[in-house]
């Protein structure tokens, strides 16, 4: 795998906006694999720090991942993503074709854990409130691309509303769908607000893994994605 230099999609004095790779966890694993954070020296650009991440994208989910380059940044880039400020967009395709053209998923989350099974993510009354904006973009061999808004930033939240709230899996998807096959989860955009400044953002092309499964880049380009 390339360094991360080579993946950066934004760049100033407060911010790095990367574009991930899937299959590379944000924090170092129990397994003892390479992380983001074995790439943060070779991310100084001239700064004795090292840059953090602000926020956390799954390991097998690619694209946009902001890392702050000071701490007063990363406390001000937290607080925007705990308030909601933050523009997100992902791109997925499911193992399925939603009748609805678009919607919005509201499911509150919880975490379980079981000793058969591990821990996920479930539907759950006395969860956390989660919502979800999604669009179907296109149709291809009976799967669809959707792409995702999410209102929220609960963990798995994306993968289990599709799962619950479309009826179908992403694709990939080791624990909320079929594994097997690359999980086509992608953090297409990012835009965070800095007030008078301009804002720290970015968009981050598909992976090959989409165009193999017959969804190019043009499909979003012309969706305005």
């Amino acid at each position: 795998m390339s360094l991360l230099a080579d993946h950066v999609l934004f760049i100033d004095g407060e911010a790095i906006i990367l574009d991930k790779p899937a299959g590379l966890p944000v924090d170092q694993p129990r397994d003892g694999a390479m992380s983001v954070e074995n790439h943060l020296a070779s991310l100084t650009f001239g700064f004795q720090r090292w840059p953090l991440p602000v926020h956390r994208l799954d390991r097998d989910t690619s694209g946009c991942l902001l890392l702050a380059r000071n701490p007063k940044a990363h406390k001000r880039f937290a607080a925007a993503f705990e308030a909601g400020t933050v523009t997100k967009r992902y791109v997925a395709v499911v193992d399925g074709v939603p009748e609805q053209d678009s919607g919005t998923i509201a499911l509150p989350l919880k975490k379980i854990s079981s000793a058969e099974e591990g821990w996920r993510m479930v539907p759950h009354a006395r969860g956390k409130a989660a919502s979800t904006d999604w669009t179907k973009l296109a149709v291809v061999n009976g799967r669809a691309l959707i792409a995702f808004a999410p209102q929220t930033g609960r963990t798995h939240q994306i993968r289990v509303h599709a799962l619950h709230g479309l009826g179908f899996g992403i694709v990939g998807d080791p624990v909320y769908g079929h594994a097997g096959e690359p999980m086509l989860l992608h953090s297409r955009f990012l835009s965070l607000p800095r007030g008078a400044k301009p804002p720290v953002e970015a968009t981050a092309s598909l992976p090959t893994t989409f165009a193999a499964a017959g969804f190019a880049e043009a499909l979003l380009t012309d969706a305005g994605l």
